[in-house]
């Protein structure tokens, strides 16, 4: 592809303002919008505000042959640039060019929702891996919370929904590849900056709705962040909905965008219609009734609350004509990194339960389900932090929640990012202080969790710690840098393990 294509195919889309300089007459080699990944001939997009000229300047030193920006750049090394009216859209179209998307060659599940989003996509990729094996077909892709896979390399994520060259690239490798299936996370972010603007979701999921990420960084309010969500449906041919979400009327009626509406969850009207919850010695399980089936599922991991991420798995699923009995062997094996992760000391006092959970509606059903699940615990210690910048709301919900279902709160460093983490754990500790719960604040994750484990010890009988947050995320955002740190499942197990050798002793 050279860049008269792509310059015909903008202004065909109404998206060229301009054009500065001489194009060059050869093949485009390369396309991003990070310089540190710039090679010859690659053609480097300025996005975002964040965007600097040294950027371009720097991906100009390593031989791009042009730009594309939304007003010109000056750089020493004079390039060529496309100048466009919006960069996000310029963005997902560029990248779906250059990577050649084609709808459906690779069967996209997209995901979004304010809570499960990780679980669900796990639960739907070990079902779609189960089939495939049993067909000698390739494992399907995943991008994920957790991490990246495209049937080339295997990554531990960065973010969320990555960038549009990015998701194009692991779809075209995908493809390359001979991979059926890629099940996504799809974030409002993504949806509201075009990061998936220039692709079609054989399956859209809609798990839930709570109010969250509304900050100046994020979403001005609630109606910015649903309508964000919501927007999903305009590339789904398949809508699967929870009809026990909040909201679910507003969400049906957007899922009319979509080719195919289908339904899932306890109301009686579902299309999979979830009856017979139970809860039994760590052991969660439920009926899912169909036109195509009425089977018993069973969970491989604790928490209740997972039944409607399984519930939105099983949707998918059911739209790609997956049998029943794959589902079932699927969801009865599958764990997720740093969800519902379940550590128990030598001499069973200690209980450690970490999770990703991070926003009001997690808490609410984590210790929903805690309370439920974990009965035999008499004390609840609660470590948890909140972000820097973004967000703001959680500090009062989640404070106010962890207060009113613990014992004990620690507050702890979760991402500060440019704040100081002094200050975000001042202001939560103040609503945890209005339900009147004892609190204290550790800045150092490690030692918060060690303290709760020494806390645990001392009671007089057995006690839970709750870690939540991180889950399985490997890096910390302190002052623009993310700062290489141990998981959550790593802390946890590392202060049981110094409990138990203290314990011999």
């Amino acid at each position: 592809m050279v860049l008269a294509q792509i310059k015909a195919k903008l202004q065909e889309r109404g998206l060229l303002k301009g054009v500065t300089g001489e194009l060059p007459d050869r093949e485009i080699a390369w396309m991003t919008c990070d310089s540190r990944n710039a090679v010859r001939d690659t053609l480097f997009i300025c996005k975002g505000a964040a965007f600097l000229p040294e950027y371009l300047e720097e991906a100009a030193e390593k031989g791009s042959m042009a730009y594309i920006s939304e007003k010109p750049v000056l750089v020493r090394e004079e390039l060529p640039g496309l100048i466009v009216t919006d960069i996000r859209k310029t963005m997902a179209l560029v990248s779906a060019l250059f990577f050649s998307y084609e709808p459906g060659k690779v069967k996209l599940t997209g995901i979004t929702g304010t809570k499960g989003k990780t679980t669900t996509a796990w639960y739907l990729k070990a079902m779609l891996d189960a089939w495939e094996k049993s067909h000698g077909r390739p494992e399907p892709g995943l991008i994920s919370t957790v991490e990246n896979y495209d049937g080339i390399s295997r990554r531990d994520a960065v973010m969320t929904t990555p960038e549009a060259p990015v998701i194009h690239e692991a779809i075209h490798n995908a493809a390359g590849a001979g991979l059926r299936y890629m099940t996504m996370e799809v974030s409002s972010q993504a949806l509201k900056y075009g990061r998936v603007r220039e692709l079609t979701f054989q399956a859209g999921i809609f798990l839930n709705i709570s109010e969250d990420h509304i900050s100046p960084r994020e979403h001005a309010d609630f109606e910015d962040y649903f309508s964000s969500k919501l927007s999903i449906f305009r590339q789904t041919e398949t809508a699967c909905v929870n009809l026990d979400s909040d909201h679910a009327d507003w969400i049906l009626k957007a899922a009319g965008k979509a080719g195919r509406v289908v339904t899932f969850g306890q109301d009686p009207g579902a299309d999979l219609r979830c009856s017979d919850i139970r809860v039994s010695g760590g052991r969660v399980s439920f009926k899912v009734d169909c036109d195509r089936f009425s089977e018993v599922f069973v969970l491989g991991m604790k928490g209740s609350f997972n039944i409607e991420n399984a519930m939105g798995a099983i949707a998918a699923a059911y739209v790609y004509g997956i049998p029943a009995a794959v589902m079932k062997e699927a969801l009865a094996k599958t764990k997720v990194p740093g969800r519902m992760e379940h550590f128990v000391s030598r001499d069973k006092k200690i209980c450690g339960v970490v999770d990703f959970a991070h926003n009001r509606l997690s808490f609410e059903k984590l210790f929903s389900a805690v309370l439920l699940e974990y009965e035999k615990y008499g004390k609840i210690i609660t470590v948890f932090g909140c972000p820097g910048g973004k967000a703001l709301n959680r500090r009062r919900e989640l404070g106010i929640i962890a207060g009113l279902f613990s014992d004990q709160v620690i507050i702890t460093c979760d991402d500060p990012g440019m704040e100081c983490q002094e200050d975000i754990a001042g202001e939560v500790r103040t609503y945890v202080e209005l339900t009147g719960c004892p609190v204290q604040c550790i800045s150092e994750r490690r030692e918060a969790v060690e303290q709760a484990v020494r806390m645990a010890a001392g009671s007089s009988g057995p006690a839970l710690i709750l870690l939540l947050g991180r889950g399985s995320e490997r890096f910390q955002q302190i002052k623009g840098q993310a700062r290489p740190y141990p998981t959550d499942s790593c802390l946890m197990q590392g202060a049981l393990e110094a409990y138990n050798r203290r314990a011999v002793l």
